[in-house]
């Protein structure tokens, strides 16, 4: 298997030695001899650096703020409120107005744009489908015309999107170069990058297709824990349907590698290396939580629950990531059941 190569793993494969391999790549940090504060290479080429985070209060914004904290980096927010709490200083805009004051951006050396309403947060209302829309799209818009106005602009706009993109792909392998797919989320993934799009005229753009994020600490794991924790745990609608997915901590590190990787730019699948099923996603999802998997929820009775958010969980995106790869960045947490088994370790 080439290291860039996305495999389709089927539950069969699952307990044979293939699901459990993992590399191990090990980094080594400098450290000052005299002050043994590590130290970021990065920094004694281009010296201290500032980071803005939107978003930075959200799952990936909290967890890649503490990551650029300890590699030496400054960082700050974009936020509804301004303020300075644990020595996060944050700066106060408003998308849905167009209010953001552009000394926000002064001195900043790299913007990372995570901001969005949740997309699974609430029912799927024609005037929520528009908040999910504007929330990503007037942000990204508000903060390219601002950058656009500055004298120095940043180093680099790195801006999220997600495999949403790709629509319901099924089985088809989706590189970063396959076509938008066409259901709402999709339009919505590609109005984003349309969105950020301008920023190439300024400084250097990457765009993050993000797939689904594992963390205890929030997103759609706790949700699919939460069955198995009143041994309920179950498959939803078929299980063939294929889930892309990433550990937070690997996805965290790609958002470092695109900031500190001058070469880098344009778009990137950020999903771990191995795809899997649903009923695959799930089994060891079980045996990590030490929980049988028994339970079927029909797709039927999914889409008379939730609707057209349905298919948020019914849609198929089997996504490469051999372009990040090629770059030279490589992911700790390759299996699935080795990346729930670390999450589920640490609590």
């Amino acid at each position: 298997m080439g290291k860039g190569t996305a495999l389709l793993v089927q539950f069969t494969d699952y307990n044979g030695p293939s699901i459990e391999k993992v590399e191990i790549y090990v980094a080594t940090a400098t450290l000052l001899s005299q002050t043994k504060v590590p130290v970021n290479p990065y920094f004694s080429i281009m010296g201290q650096q500032k980071v803005l985070i939107t978003g930075g209060s959200g799952l990936v914004g909290q967890r890649l703020t503490r990551l650029l904290q300890q590699k030496g980096y400054t960082v700050e927010h974009l936020g509804r409120r301004a303020g300075n709490a644990q020595g996060i200083l944050t700066h106060a805009w408003n998308p849905t107005k167009g209010q953001l004051n552009i000394e926000a951006l002064a001195g900043i050396d790299h913007v990372i744009h995570l901001a969005g309403a949740g997309v699974a947060d609430k029912p799927w209302s024609a005037a929520r489908k528009q908040e999910i829309r504007d929330s990503r799209t007037q942000g990204t818009r508000l903060l390219v015309d601002a950058i656009s106005q500055l004298e120095n602009p940043p180093k680099s706009f790195i801006s999220a999107s997600a495999i949403g993109y790709y629509g319901n792909a099924g089985t088809a392998l989706c590189t970063e170069d396959s076509p938008v797919g066409n259901d709402f989320l999709a339009s919505v993934c590609a109005d984003w990058e349309t969105a950020a799009q301008p920023a190439e005229a300024f400084t250097r753009l990457c765009v993050v297709r993000i797939g689904i994020v594992l963390s205890t600490e929030g997103g759609a794991l706790p949700k699919m824990m939460l069955p198995f924790r009143f041994f309920a745990g179950g498959v939803l609608g078929s299980g063939k349907q294929m889930m892309s997915w990433v550990h937070i901590d690997d996805l965290c590190e790609m958002f470092v590698f695109l900031l500190e990787n001058e070469e880098a730019k344009g778009i990137y699948n950020g999903v771990a290396p191995l795809p899997v099923e649903h009923y695959t996603f799930m089994k060891a999802l079980g045996k990590a939580m030490h929980r049988p998997l028994w339970m079927v929820v029909p797709a039927f009775a999914l889409r008379v629950a939730l609707g057209e958010m349905a298919d948020t969980v019914l849609g198929s995106q089997f996504v490469s990531n051999e372009k990040i790869q090629q770059t030279g960045f490589r992911f700790k947490h390759e299996t699935v059941y080795k990346a729930l088994a670390s999450l589920l370790q640490r609590g």
